[in-house]
């Protein structure tokens, strides 16, 4: 495509779709990841990660599905599922490759299923994607389902990643026996400032055609979108991506400022309005000025001859500090 040509990409760079081919391995995402495979082989049964939309969940969601089948666990992975408890019990067998039944029949032959995998030393693990989804009578299924057990062992792993929603369902006084079967609760949020600018240089590497370097961002415009997307990556993502195209119609091969503001204008809905601190800048101004006309002082006393330069200049400096033209 001329487009991602025009900038040296092989693919797009700022996708929705979550990419592990482009993650950026922000430290308290990789915790996470770290502390839900600990969680999985310790056999704690319940974990649970909630966070803002947009802030790096089903990307989250999607690493741990690739460490987990190439350890090669057991693994069933759930999407937003809305579905009454006997069929969420029959779509967790159809993950496992289990055969539909009644509702007592599913449940008997998943702990068979699960009793084997046990018994071979491998990980059974369900894996819920917008969690929040699953309503009240879903998460007391999930409940019923960290109930197969061996003496010693949970036989089945489970691992919600919801938005805060999730929360407040679990907040229910009648859902409080799931939330004392969760041993493990995280969170994401927004990147900081450093972590942004990073996030948008790592992800048009990954996306850059190879032996070509030129940087496709200023980093002034990157920092103006990050501040402008309040830090959400997904957010950041479509501002990037608005920014990209702005500066390809205009035929230019960096993004600037210019093209950044651009897009935030272009984004109202998503996108918070970045003011300069002009303050500053005036302060500095003023401060420059001050040594000015120090300097301006001591010629006046020192040679008289220059009293008209300045006075001239004295009152050009008074000028521009006041604001008069």
């Amino acid at each position: 495509m001329p487009y991602l040509a025009h900038f040296g990409l092989k693919e797009h760079p700022f996708t929705l779709t979550p990419n592990t081919n482009q993650y950026y391995p922000i430290d308290s995402h990789v915790e996470i990841i770290q502390s839900i495979q600990f969680g999985i082989a310790r056999n704690t049964g319940i974990l649970k990660v909630v966070g803002d939309v947009g802030t790096g969940k089903t990307m989250l969601c999607r690493l741990l599905l690739r460490k987990l089948v190439s350890s090669n666990d057991a693994v069933a992975y759930l999407n937003a599922p809305q579905c009454d408890p006997e069929s969420l019990v029959g779509l967790v067998c159809t993950e496992f490759g289990i055969e539909a039944g009644t509702r007592t029949q599913m449940l008997q032959s998943l702990n068979t299923f699960l009793l084997e995998q046990h018994a071979i030393g491998r990980n059974a693990v369900l894996i819920v994607d917008e969690a929040q989804a699953l309503g009240a009578e879903g998460l007391e299924t999930i409940r019923l389902l960290s109930n197969l057990e061996t003496e010693r062992h949970k036989l089945l792993q489970i691992v919600m990643f919801g938005q805060s929603e999730l929360d407040d369902l679990l907040g229910q006084p009648n859902l409080r026996q799931i939330i004392q079967r969760i041993g493990f609760s995280f969170s994401t949020g927004p990147l900081t400032m450093d972590e942004a600018v990073h996030y948008v240089t790592h992800r048009l590497g990954a996306s850059r055609m190879k032996g070509i370097e030129f940087p496709v961002f200023d980093e002034a415009s990157v920092r103006l979108l990050a501040a402008s997307a309040q830090f959400v990556p997904r957010v950041i993502n479509i501002l990037a991506d608005k920014s990209l195209l702005v500066a390809y119609g205009e035929g230019s091969i960096q993004v600037t400022e210019k093209h950044a503001a651009a897009a935030i204008a272009d984004s109202p809905q998503i996108a918070r309005p970045v003011r300069f601190n002009r303050s500053m800048t005036r302060r500095v101004l003023v401060g420059v000025i001050a040594l000015e006309m120090a300097a301006v002082v001591a010629l006046f006393v020192l040679s008289p001859t220059l009293q008209f330069w300045a006075k001239d200049t004295l009152s050009k400096a008074v000028s521009v500090i006041s604001g008069q033209p």
